[in-house]
């Protein structure tokens, strides 16, 4: 009985220990992301920069703790407190004060500067899992693998109480100083779990596991690419999501916690969800399939359900063989170490090669071809495939009729045969493929063919044409599209975000459009800049877009644009993509680099107008919405300046964050809301909230008498909406309960 007991006791203190560092280590990823937010930016890149260095950490971590094996137990357990306490000098938590150089490659100075805030800390707790598992073998004796599930459902539990508990109700200071308790506790935990480590114990597992020969490298590789493919497919279903799909922050959050949640379900004792994925997984993936080149603002929840479920399913099905496949104990280490170097693979694949080497999102349908090609080769439990597959010469000559049909099918359906695009020959296209996928269940090869058939079928090849005809431009900061409308229209867009229209009707070209039209508020400030600021008026434009508000410049004005992304200020030049730069202002005045630091370099009172036109995708970066860059647009403003600022958005209402800045900050705003008439379809015009602010009332007074009083409403502060400061800020309050 009392054995029993402490048996319980000693399991209990490993799993609690071990779900609190992968706690800890979940927590920190999106905290560190969110102190960087005023330097780096909120693009989905910039968040996959961030997984590529924790990634490498992790990796870094788990070899030390294999490394860390050679050494007897006790010994292991002074090394690792030592070095636990050697890192507590880092302590508190927070971004390093470095300065990245201007023209400092941005992808390289994002990893370093992460990487030289959280390295030390994040290194020693890393190697909790590896080595906490390792210990408990070597205390009791026991199948370790099942605690790697209760680590991964710490990591998630990390993961989802930041942006649900920790950000909404601390600010970054007092985060910053509940980590560091955390991780003082979580020293006491290590301590408490080393002492259970026997005085003799050799620093490799003494049993008869120890005797089993070590993996052999096709083994191993078989491993790496295990655990590649479902970290690959992580980042690039955030990526394809949070741009092509449904443009929300944290959304990042959700492939994330079901990538985490995946190695809990795989790794757990009991084998139901996995057992279950790995059965249904095949047809999971002619789902994702069917989505993967959608990217359309249609049915977006759908979409993104899909699009999730398939990761989860995928990840969990492919997780599971590695399962199936782990070492006896004596080789753990090393097992997690592959799986590190792994899952670090497939980080760098779409943080850095993909956008090298694409110009769309392009690593997600290869992701899922890789998935299939991985899945266990199960017999179909349906009748029909089984009696297809039983003769070795009829599957030849089935497999290869079912390929050569399938392309043949897919380019029908592409639309790529002339007379032959209809709607219904394409529905009967893909739904074939889609029964030769069914068919084919349980033959890998034959599997993946058939998918990426699927995805040809459905906008692969149009995709692909656009890819081939320059249509499209890949950047760290996103994925940008160029394409004509009608043979009227020429539109910009981001993922599923319009950022620019240019009529391409004779005498139209130079015509506001979209967001800026000549009655939205920034239309109305720029068209009376002249009243209002004299005829030499100073204009800054933070955002170049297709450098649609260049045509509002008037002789004698001095312009200014800033410009996080020189990919775009490439298509905005470029006059055969749009031509609103070429025709008004052909030596547009570019800066390139983040809006808050290149304006914080310029000479104070030196501009009366300052546009915030800043988007990724649907979303405007949160660190150009804090109080300290409303003071850092003051500074740059004339005393009587106007400052105008975009706050158009599916997902979140900014009314209560620019109207709480102001009022803390001490300024007057007026908001406009534009929706276009009817009558104005052939302009292109497009609904749009701006909101005007300035120091001086008396400026805004004469912004209203020179439109129409009834055109701008009186922002007011919501009540108990506390201002965002790059100290504290939480989306939750204004998220949108409907889009």
């Amino acid at each position: 009985m009392g054995k029993g007991n402490e048996l319980i006791g000693t399991r209990t203190r490993f799993i609690l220990t071990i779900c609190a560092g992968s706690f800890l280590l979940f927590l920190v990823q999106p905290m560190i992301a969110r102190m960087a937010l005023p330097r780096l930016g909120g693009a989905p890149s910039v968040w996959n920069s961030a997984m590529l260095v924790y990634q490498a950490l992790l990796l870094a971590g788990y070899a030390y703790a294999h490394l860390l094996g050679r050494f007897p137990a006790r010994r292991q357990a002074l090394i690792h407190l030592g070095l636990f306490l050697l890192s507590a000098i880092f302590l508190p938590i927070g971004l390093a004060t470095w300065q990245p150089p201007q023209q400092m490659e941005p992808a390289l100075w994002v990893l370093w500067l992460l990487a030289a805030s959280i390295g030390p800390l994040f290194f020693v707790v890393a190697a909790q899992a590896p080595l906490l598992q390792r210990w408990y073998a070597l205390a009791e004796g026991r199948d370790p693998y099942p605690l790697y599930a209760a680590s991964n459902l710490g990591s998630f539990a990390g993961l989802i109480a930041y942006p649900l508990l920790v950000e909404p109700f601390l600010a970054l200071r007092a985060q910053s100083l509940f980590w560091s308790l955390c991780y003082g506790a979580l020293f006491f935990l290590v301590y408490v779990s080393a002492r259970r480590l026997p005085p003799d114990a050799p620093g490799e597992v003494a049993s008869e596991a120890a005797d089993t020969p070590a993996p052999g490298g096709r083994q191993m590789l078989h491993w790496l690419a295990l655990s590649a493919v479902p970290s690959g497919l992580m980042l690039a279903t955030s990526l394809y999501l949070t741009t092509d799909i449904v443009a929300m922050p944290l959304l990042w959050v959700l492939p994330l916690g079901l990538y985490l949640l995946s190695f809990s379900a795989a790794f757990a004792t009991r084998r139901g969800v996995a057992d279950l994925c790995s059965l249904i997984a095949p047809i999971i993936l002619l789902i994702g399939a069917c989505i993967a080149f959608t990217g359309t603002i249609h049915f977006p929840v759908f979409v993104a359900l899909g699009i999730l479920a398939a990761l989860f399913v995928v990840s969990t099905a492919l997780h599971a063989r590695l399962y199936d496949q782990r070492p006896a104990a004596a080789h753990l280490t090393r097992f997690y170490l592959l799986l590190s170097v792994g899952g670090m693979i497939g980080g760098l694949f779409c943080a850095l090669i993909a956008p090298l080497i694409f110009d769309w999102t392009y690593e997600y349908p290869a992701l899922l071809a890789a998935a299939a090609l991985l899945l266990p080769a199960r017999e179909s439990t349906l009748r029909l495939p089984r009696l297809l597959w039983e003769s070795p010469a009829r599957r030849v000559w089935l497999a290869t009729a079912m390929l050569l049909a399938g392309l043949a099918l897919s380019i029908i359906g592409g639309g790529l045969v002339p007379g032959w695009t209809s709607p219904l020959i394409k529905t009967i296209c893909f739904t074939t493929i889609i029964a030769f996928g069914v068919l084919a269940l349980g033959h890998r090869l034959l599997g993946a063919g058939i998918l990426l058939y699927l995805m040809l079928c459905l906008s692969g090849w149009e995709k692909l044409s656009q890819s081939a005809s320059g249509m499209l431009t890949r950047s760290y900061f996103g994925v940008y599209g160029v394409a004509n409308r009608d043979g009227k229209e020429r539109i910009l867009f981001h993922g599923t975000t319009l950022h620019g229209i240019q009529n391409l009707t004779k005498g139209r070209e130079t015509d506001p459009t979209s967001y800026y039209a000549p009655l939205s508020g920034v239309g109305m400030a720029l068209r009376h800049a002249p009243t209002l600021f004299g005829p030499h008026a100073r204009i800054d434009v933070v955002g170049l877009g297709a450098g649609t508000l260049a045509c509002y410049i008037r002789p004698g004005q001095t312009w200014r644009f800033y410009e996080i992304d020189p990919a775009m200020v490439a298509i905005a030049r470029n006059s055969a993509d749009f031509s609103f730069l070429s025709r008004c202002q052909p030596h547009a005045d570019i800066v390139i680099g983040d809006a808050r630091m290149t304006i914080a370099q310029q000479p104070a009172g030196g501009a009366d107008l300052l546009v915030i036109d800043a988007f990724s995708s649907d979303s405007i970066p949160m660190h150009l919405l804090t109080r300290e860059a409303l003071d850092i647009y003051g500074r740059r403003l004339a005393r009587n300046g106007v400052l105008l600022i975009h706050i158009s958005n599916r997902y979140l209402d900014l009314r209560p964050v620019v109207a709480g800045d102001a009022a803390a900050e001490g300024w007057h705003a007026r908001l406009r809301h534009y929706v276009p008439d009817k009558r104005d379809d052939a302009r292109h015009y497009a609904a749009s909230l701006w909101v005007a602010l300035s120091r001086d009332p008396a400026q805004l007074d004469r912004l209203e008498y020179l439109t129409r009083p009834q055109d701008w409403q009186l922002l007011r502060p919501r009540p108990g909406f506390s201002a965002w400061t790059d100290d504290h800020a939480s989306i939750l309050p204004v998220l949108k309960i409907r889009p």
